[in-house]
């Protein structure tokens, strides 16, 4: 199935990139079902590399590294490299870098004036939301021991948790929240701990069998786009967009 990966792609004549939801990363548009986010135009040019179209295939972060292994999807879009995933599927080149922070409501009285340590979070009255599945949700619980962990199936269900109050933190990528806080400037505040949490690469997830020379073909494209300044446009591009949608 997966040997000569790209030259299969082309014969198909489309590149299938599995798509679950995290801005700025991958996103989807409620109205128009249209995609966007820097993974999503990488996902793209990488198919006008390979003179093909990219078709975006729906699934959620517990599914995702299952899908690459039965070969759903050529591509899983905004994969962090953990040890998990990598007994399971390979990995290209890092398109971007990621570390997990944290959002809260600076009026809720459970939180101290100023969070600034993962012990102001730690507490058995405090809930976090998190996406099911997750780098983050894999790191949260790693690293707390006394708090609630509200483990939900999106990112609108996260925020929503925070919003309405039923968790008192959101744990998500540092990018992300960002986003959400400049969204909610009002009452959002983020912390990042120090020293960083799960510091990581975010890559294309790709199966195992995939010969090496097509993942090469990957990275070299992945690296071009790194050097040339293409990622760091298409990040400032997918962050307008995603401020956007949020407002």
């Amino acid at each position: 199935m997966f040997a000569d990966t790209w030259e299969s792609v082309k014969s198909s004549g489309e590149l299938k990139c599995g798509a679950a939801i995290a801005s700025p990363y991958v996103m989807k548009n409620p109205r128009t079902n249209d995609y966007s986010g820097f993974f999503v135009e990488m996902c793209r040019e990488f198919a006008d590399h390979l003179g093909v179209e990219a078709t975006y295939v729906d699934t959620n972060w517990d599914n995702i590294v299952a899908g690459v292994q039965s070969g759903r999807w050529d591509l899983a879009m905004a994969l962090n490299e953990t040890p998990e995933r990598a007994r399971a599927i390979a990995f290209s080149e890092p398109v971007s870098y990621y570390e997990v922070s944290f959002l809260y409501n600076k009026d809720n009285p459970k939180l101290p004036d100023s969070v600034s340590n993962l012990e102001d979070i730690d507490k058995a009255d405090i809930t976090i939301a998190v996406m099911s599945g997750t780098v983050q949700d894999k790191a949260v619980t790693g690293s707390l021991e006394n708090a609630n962990i509200m483990r939900l199936p999106g990112q609108d269900e996260t925020r929503l948790a925070v919003m309405s109050r039923r968790a008192d933190v959101l744990a998500d990528a540092n990018d992300t929240n960002l986003l959400f806080h400049h969204a909610n400037p009002d009452w959002s505040v983020v912390m990042t701990p120090t020293p960083p949490l799960a510091p990581q690469g975010v890559a294309f997830g790709i199966n195992q069998s995939v010969p090496e020379a097509d993942i090469q073909e990957l990275n070299e494209f992945i690296i071009e786009k790194r050097e040339s300044g293409e990622v760091e446009r298409m990040i400032n591009e997918a962050a307008q967009i995603a401020v956007e949608q949020m407002e």
